[in-house]
């Protein structure tokens, strides 16, 4: 785990997203097509699509829009199909990027991708060029002023529902599981009414890069802007940490 406070980063992108709502609500809106052509409309037997409404919820998307988006997904056969495409590269100083997109057009995507990591001084590499610097992990994030339970408590049910780790930071709780068992502990917390800041399957950096030189930073901040204002880019991970 990283020094700094991971529900502080996530309030920092909520607080980005509120702006942007726009941009938040196409990623979803895409996500909940997939999930709808992959496992079928209904959540109850669709476990990723389960998740996706979740991520939904917690970024304020209302019941009537992800209901429209799963009619829109189950019943046009001619809607557009999304594909997912992942690159990998490098920032400033050999800064670690993942880049996560759902496209209609893999060349405009990649092009759009190049493009960013080329202004911000950086470069696209091969697949598995950094990948092995992440680990891939259910991420659930507890914003320790929205419930009264005791933290011990509150690990042992995460633990008992599936979870591999459980750790305490500033104004949080962080709850890890392996990707396979993310739906279903996510679920479990839910069902026990445990609020949740946000939840997701993410790529965790295995170590951190401290960027010293302005030059840098104002490099990895233009690749990060760029691909955050590319429609395709549903996420970005990266190993830099922010001092």
């Amino acid at each position: 785990m990283s020094g700094h406070s991971k529900f502080a980063n996530i309030k920092h992108k909520k607080e980005k997203n509120d702006a942007a709502k726009g941009k938040i609500f196409t990623i979803i809106g895409r996500e909940i097509a997939v999930a709808v052509k992959e496992g079928g409309p209904d959540p109850a037997n669709n476990s990723k699509l389960r998740d996706v409404i979740a991520k939904a919820k917690s970024n304020n998307m209302p019941n009537d829009t992800i209901e429209r988006g799963i009619k829109k997904a189950a019943g046009d056969a001619n809607s557009v199909n999304y594909v997912t495409v992942t690159y990998e590269g490098y920032g400033p100083s050999g800064s670690a990027i993942i880049v996560k997109a759902l496209t209609d057009n893999k060349n405009r995507t990649a092009a759009n991708v190049r493009n960013a990591f080329t202004k911000g001084h950086g470069s696209i590499g091969a697949q598995g060029c950094v990948s092995y610097m992440f680990d891939e992990k259910g991420q659930i994030i507890i914003d320790k002023e929205s419930v009264e339970m005791d933290a011990d408590d509150l690990m042992m049910i995460a633990l008992d529902a599936g979870a591999e780790d459980f750790n305490e930071e500033e104004d949080s709780y962080v709850v890890l599981t392996a990707p396979n068992d993310f739906s279903a502990v996510r679920q479990s917390l839910e069902e026990q009414n445990i609020p949740m800041a946000d939840a997701e399957v993410t790529m965790l950096p295995q170590n951190y890069v401290t960027l010293t030189s302005d030059e840098d930073i104002t490099n990895i901040n233009r690749i990060l802007d760029l691909l955050d204002e590319d429609d395709d880019v549903q996420e970005v991970f990266h190993n830099w940490e922010e001092a």
